[in-house]
């Protein structure tokens, strides 16, 4: 595993600035794997919140901002222009909301495949151990850039 970084280190990898950067920290990451943790989804304000409730489909975005700095880390280390979520499958919400969580959350991301700038991932998201949601997603980074593919 490689090391960790803070909230600073990840905002440089991803397109997301200020509160839209939802992670606070990188715990541990590989070539295939990042394990991630958040506290953004008990701030008041948050950006994904309505009415001050954060549905816990939004956790969508947080595992997907995890796959971006996980891409970020095995690619070329640019932030990319933008990224995208080609498709998302098999989510399964096992709470309601995200906002009522006292824990910090835990999203990690696995590498499934990859390809140039594209790529298929599993993600899970618990808090204090417990499942949150789980799923996988395609994504394309900066589909106008060329490159190599994530290893």
């Amino acid at each position: 595993m490689n090391s960790p970084m803070d909230k600073a280190s990840i905002a440089a990898l991803i397109p997301h600035a200020d509160l839209m950067c939802l992670l606070d920290s990188v715990s541990a990451w590989n070539s295939r794997t990042i394990a991630c943790l958040a506290s953004s989804h008990r701030m008041p304000g948050n950006p994904l919140s309505v009415d001050g409730c954060l549905d816990a489909i939004c956790g969508v975005e947080y595992a997907a901002q995890a796959m971006a700095v996980h891409g970020g880390l095995i690619g070329d280390g640019r932030r990319p222009a933008a990224g995208y979520l080609a498709s998302v499958r098999d989510v399964v919400c096992s709470v309601e909301r995200l906002d009522l969580l006292k824990d910090d959350l835990l999203v990690t991301a696995e590498l499934l495949t990859a390809e140039t700038a594209r790529g298929i991932y599993r993600f899970n998201l618990t808090c204090g151990g417990a499942p949150v949601l789980s799923g996988r997603a395609a994504v394309v980074i900066d589909a106008g850039r060329s490159g190599s593919p994530p290893q």
